[in-house]
């Protein structure tokens, strides 16, 4: 599952129009304008590449996540005293499955019953620890890399929990 397939299914189950894609891609820092977004949720076939589709990559997805997480969330205020510690590059492409359901954790507040929930309606169980071991930070000994299948799943179950 390529970055704007997860756009795309994201945007589906969240209902999410052009003009809010803009705006949250713009609280994530990276400016992109609507027909810029229309181009980048053009779907393309496996078979040959859509040449007016735009390529998002990972750390274009990191950053519409974060804005994601600020427009649902509002912007969180520096602790005095605490310094603005940079977030550290996606390093390859088997963790942003991992990236995605954390941060789509945040800017939803959803708990771990939540989420399992949300894998429930789509079929598929997932432990708590298993899920505990998708949102770890990468390097910790139980941190388990997130596959395609758990990621679309949990992208159908918040199609089916926000749209019904």
């Amino acid at each position: 599952m390529d970055n704007n397939d997860i756009l795309i299914r994201l945007r589906y189950a969240l209902e999410i129009k052009n003009s809010e894609m803009a705006e949250i891609f713009k609280l994530g820092g990276l400016e992109v304008s609507v027909p810029e977004v229309v181009k980048i949720l053009i779907k393309s076939s496996d078979e040959e590449e859509n040449p007016d589709q735009l390529k998002l990559t990972n750390s274009m997805l990191n950053s519409f996540l974060n804005g994601f997480i600020i427009y649902k969330r509002g912007r969180q205020e520096p602790k005095p005293g605490q310094p603005d510690v940079p977030e550290p590059p996606v390093k390859n492409n088997a963790n942003i499955n991992n990236i995605l359901l954390k941060k789509i954790k945040i800017a939803l507040s959803l708990t771990t019953e939540d989420m399992i929930d949300i894998f429930r309606k789509a079929g598929l169980y997932v432990s708590k620890g298993e899920l505990g071991a998708f949102l770890r930070k990468e390097g910790h000994r139980n941190y388990k890399v997130c596959l395609d299948n758990f990621a679309r799943n949990f992208l159908k179950g918040l199609t089916i929990k926000y749209r019904g």
